[in-house]
């Protein structure tokens, strides 16, 4: 046979059996190009919401955000297993992108039709994920501005445990030094489910959605609520392991995966914030 046949044939066989990798990270725009992000502002029917991570699975790649971020009801109706949400399959405006992308997974719809009970999980699993439309791939980086990374997905850590995030609410009117974050986690709640953090600058409305990692650049959460307890000013974050673990083992998405940063991550906020 053909050299070249073989070649071809085994690539074909491992792509098959799922034994080839992800498609590289050279084929990500570069991040000084790139116009869709981590940290970028999406809006499903004009409600605003910042993007957390970049995700890819089975050809796709995908934004997350918030589950609220698609809510129908109230800033009180909060509960994922009782409150209204668009459906799957809407489209969702996001910043830097030439065309809408669309709701492809909501733990709020999830739980619901699976009759989820678990309080919890009900009260604190807010995750979303934004399908980019393929014409659009070509303009996305996985990086975090100003941090870099994420290097993975890992745990908040203890009470004290530092943290690291990115908002990019248009409250802020474009200042965009008030964007990259740090800050400590000051207890978490709810079995694990969720962590509340304090920032320096706290997180507010348009910044729901909002990635969180740990020391290591590990992605970890996804800012879900502005807390009034036990401190004001604090966040609540959703545990993002959690949330991943509920969508993997209850979706038709369950080979999507968080794509590391191209960027090396740097624990800096004073370089974040002025850009070295």
């Amino acid at each position: 046979m053909n050299p070249s046949k073989v070649v071809v044939l085994a690539v074909s066989l491992a792509l098959g059996a799922g034994l080839l990798p992800p498609v590289a990270a050279s084929a990500w725009a570069p991040t000084e190009t790139a116009t869709v992000h981590a940290g970028v502002q999406v809006f499903t029917e004009g409600g605003q919401c910042t993007a957390n991570f970049v995700f890819e699975g089975g050809g796709d790649v995908y934004l997350g955000q918030a589950a609220h971020c698609a809510g129908t009801g109230g800033q009180t109706e909060t509960d994922g297993c009782t409150s209204g949400s668009l459906p799957l399959g809407t489209p969702v405006e996001v910043t830097g992108a030439s065309r809408p992308g669309t709701l492809a997974y909501s733990s709020w719809l999830t739980m619901q039709a699976n009759g989820e009970t678990d309080p919890d999980a009900c009260a604190f699993n807010d995750f979303a994920l934004i399908r980019i439309d393929p014409a659009d791939a070509g303009r996305v980086n996985p990086s975090v501005p100003g941090f870099g990374g994420p290097t993975g997905v890992g745990a908040a850590g203890g009470l004290g445990s530092t943290v690291y995030s990115y908002g990019n609410s248009s409250l802020r009117g474009g200042i965009t030094l008030l964007s990259p974050k740090q800050g400590i986690v000051v207890q978490s709640q709810g079995s694990g489910w969720s962590h509340d953090v304090v920032t320096l600058t706290p997180g507010i409305p348009g910044d729901s959605g909002s990635g969180f990692m740990n020391e290591s650049g590990q992605a970890i959460g996804v800012l879900s609520t502005l807390q009034l307890a036990p401190l004001t000013g604090s966040n609540g974050v959703g545990d993002l392991a959690k949330e991943l673990a509920y969508m993997r083992a209850n979706s038709p998405l369950a080979g999507v995966q968080l794509a590391p940063g191209t960027q090396p991550f740097k624990p800096n906020l004073g370089g974040a914030i002025l850009g070295f």
